[in-house]
């Protein structure tokens, strides 16, 4: 099993990246909470990763902390789960963000998940419930956000962006702008990477 891996950042295309390690290239699919933490093109990264093997292809799937890769092989497990399915998880929604559904039993929340109906998120929800454990959650940033990061993060959601990828825009943004500021900064970042 791979469990860790570093190298050179050759290429980035959602979702999936090349890794150049020691002149060998490995494609690994990551879920868009670490595709927005990546670094440059050139760069050198590390990721925890998954592999999956079948008899017709073998898939490297990598997480840029433990507790996503954690969260994720806890969905694979899950009967009707895959490792695409789980994938979308994760980039519709951060670790915390899917412990907090879980606990509240929130089906809506996990059926905004492009791939996910309601019969798959109730049974997520029912086999998640003993599993996601609390201490493992790490709070996102757009989490515990001053007021003006939650105010743009706000208006980018009512602008139609994921939740991951205004929390990765605010990241970027000069912490000391005024909201309408923040939020011209944010879309600005936003384009760029579209």
């Amino acid at each position: 099993m791979i469990g860790r891996i570093s190298g050179v950042l050759l290429e980035k295309q959602p979702p999936q990246l090349l890794l150049d390690v020691q002149g060998i290239g490995y494609e690994i699919d990551v879920p868009m909470s670490t595709f927005y933490d990546l670094p440059a093109i050139g760069e050198q990264t590390t990721l925890f990763t998954h592999l999956v093997i079948r008899e017709d292809v073998h898939l490297l799937f990598g997480f840029a902390t433990e507790t996503e890769r954690q969260a994720f092989r806890q969905l694979v497990k899950i009967s009707g789960v895959g490792a695409r399915t789980a994938l979308a998880l994760l980039s519709g929604l951060s670790v915390s963000d899917l412990h907090h559904a879980v606990v509240t039993q929130d089906s809506a929340r996990l059926v905004k998940v492009p791939g996910i109906g309601k019969k798959t998120a109730e049974r997520l929800l029912l086999e998640l419930r003993d599993k996601l454990k609390s201490d493992t959650i790490n709070m996102d940033r757009t989490m515990a956000a001053p007021n003006n990061d939650s105010d743009i993060l706000n208006a980018l959601l009512s602008l139609g962006y994921n939740e991951r990828e205004a929390g990765w825009a605010i990241k970027k943004i000069n912490t000391e702008s005024s909201v309408s500021d923040g939020i011209r900064q944010a879309l600005q970042f936003l384009s760029k990477e579209k």
